[in-house]
């Protein structure tokens, strides 16, 4: 089974800043893991931590038996394989197309001289064009990515995360630029395509309510500090006040509520864009 696990993890940074101090916990097949906290309290860097795009300073990172913070070199690019990430800027090749960005999930898995003319195997090619159909984008296999909205951009960036076939999704900030009714589709998605698959998610994101709505669980850190692990209706007061400090929880919720009605007619906002 593809599980995660996180043991005393920490990061330290030259100028003697801590991201992360010792943290642990596991993530299990299939579990999406909503990942909370102020600005500064390492939730970024723990993504990219068990990505090894930020080194860490401590601690093991373990996926499917595999300690990801021991592996270098060829090793470290093969596990990379492993590990689908999808993007708050959508990283997508502007110039290229919808199909062609999808494929790139592939790089990974084909030669250089291959890579480099894009020369994909059909499997691949087929692949790519039933998972453009699953997130609402068949249509639009040909367009440029840079012909498309902000929710379109992020549904190729999901699609290209699954052609790579990972065993574990890293998810950073993926609705901080879209509005509220585009952000309820893309949780959807990205729930649906876990729960589809078994697979492992860790979702960095600031919105709670959404959080709330679309995670199997939620760990909120502060300081480098995990300082909540449970369930979305965990979140009490209290807890939002030990992970970002006093507020008017009851009040903002409200508002935050309020603002969303007017833009989220009672449709399926699983349909698309």
């Amino acid at each position: 089974m593809n599980v995660l696990k996180l043991d005393k993890l920490s990061k330290t940074y030259a100028t003697g800043d801590t991201a992360l101090n010792q943290v642990s916990f596991e993530v299990p097949a299939g579990q999406v893991l909503g990942l909370i906290g102020p600005s500064g309290a390492g939730k970024s860097t723990l993504i990219r931590c068990i990505n090894r795009l930020v080194e860490p300073t401590a601690g093991s990172i373990t996926l499917g038996g595999t300690d990801l913070a021991q592996l270098q070199g060829a090793a470290l690019r093969r596990a990379r394989r492993r590990i689908g990430m999808i993007f708050q800027e959508y990283a997508l090749v502007e110039r290229l197309t919808v199909m062609e960005n999808v494929l790139s999930g592939r790089l990974g898995y084909v030669s250089l001289w291959r890579s480099f003319l894009r020369r994909y195997s059909p499997d691949d090619v087929s692949k790519a064009f039933s998972l453009l159909e699953q997130v609402g984008l068949s249509q639009h296999y040909n367009k440029r990515a840079d012909a498309l909205s902000g929710g379109q951009r992020q549904r190729v960036g999901i699609a290209r995360a699954l052609e790579q076939d990972p065993e574990l999704l890293l998810v950073d900030e993926p609705t901080a630029s879209l509005d509220p009714k585009t952000s309820r589709q893309i949780m959807r998605l990205i729930g649906d395509a876990c729960r589809e698959r078994h697979l492992p998610a860790i979702i960095n994101i600031h919105d709670v309510m959404l959080a709330q709505q679309f995670t199997d669980r939620i760990i909120g850190l502060r300081a480098g500090e995990v300082v909540f692990d449970g369930p979305p209706s965990g979140l009490t007061d209290e807890v939002l006040t030990r992970i970002y400090g006093d507020e008017d929880w009851t009040r903002m919720r409200g508002e935050e509520a309020g603002a969303d009605e007017p833009r989220t007619p009672a449709v399926d906002l699983a349909e698309g864009i």
